[in-house]
């Protein structure tokens, strides 16, 4: 493989279609186990590739160069193989950032929320505050540090006015889950969600239904995928 995307599991994957339609290179995906990250890398057989979910923040320790944009979020997304070094970038951040401004919505003054623990999540806090919110919380389903449970987020935290969902809650083929209750969060203005597979998940359905500003994650996909096109034949 010269060019792809590596991951657990890629069935729901439109990289290899987006990267062919932006590229005249050929684009495979390659699904890992966790103990084929390591060596896969290690043989640097590639000239860059993706990488998804779960492996953002494990590939971090085997690369050469790592983006300043990467090493605020804590994940790398694209890797670039130039003379045998590896060199780690982001195009996550401004994949969201681009979703975001498009849907109009202002996060200026604005307390977020932030669905996840993994890579992405930490890509939308640092995105969040680049984009002027007022307070950026990340929520996960068991107690960690520097987040809040979703039972906290339902009991405290009820004023929270923007939701970003980066779990893989929702992706096909697990469609008709919803990462939260946003009859829970009655101050909810808009909803973003990473999730592209469906194009319109259970939680973008909901917020609709509720007369939401609410966005999928495909044009999230499309805007990294330029960006990481760019890295792969600059």
């Amino acid at each position: 493989m010269e060019y792809g995307c590596i991951g657990e599991h890629l069935g729901h994957s439109f990289s290899k279609e987006i990267h062919n339609a932006l590229a005249d290179y050929q684009y495979e995906l390659k699904e890992l186990a966790p103990q084929e990250v390591e060596p896969f890398l290690k043989s640097k057989s590639f000239k860059a590739i993706n990488v998804t979910i779960p492996y953002k923040l494990t590939v971090m320790p085997f690369l050469d160069f790592i983006s300043d944009e990467a090493k605020s979020i804590n994940a790398v997304n694209t890797i670039v193989n130039k003379n045998g070094k590896l060199y780690g970038y982001n195009t996550d951040f401004y994949g969201l950032k681009s979703l975001i401004e498009r849907s109009g919505t202002s996060l200026n003054g604005k307390k977020v929320a932030v669905l996840g623990s993994g890579g992405t999540s930490n890509t939308a806090f640092v995105v969040a505050q680049s984009l002027g919110a007022a307070d950026v919380l990340k929520v996960s389903r068991s107690p960690r540090e520097n987040y809040i449970t979703y039972s906290e987020l339902y009991d405290f935290y009820s004023d929270i006015e923007v939701v970003i969902n980066t779990t893989p809650c929702g992706m096909f083929p697990n469609i008709g889950e919803a990462a939260i209750d946003l009859n829970k969060l009655p101050c909810v203005q808009a909803v973003f969600d990473a999730v592209y597979n469906p194009l319109s998940s259970q939680l973008i359905l909901d917020a609709k239904k509720k007369g939401i500003t609410a966005v999928g994650g495909l044009y999230m996909l499309v805007s990294q995928a330029a960006y990481a096109v760019k890295k792969f034949i600059d």
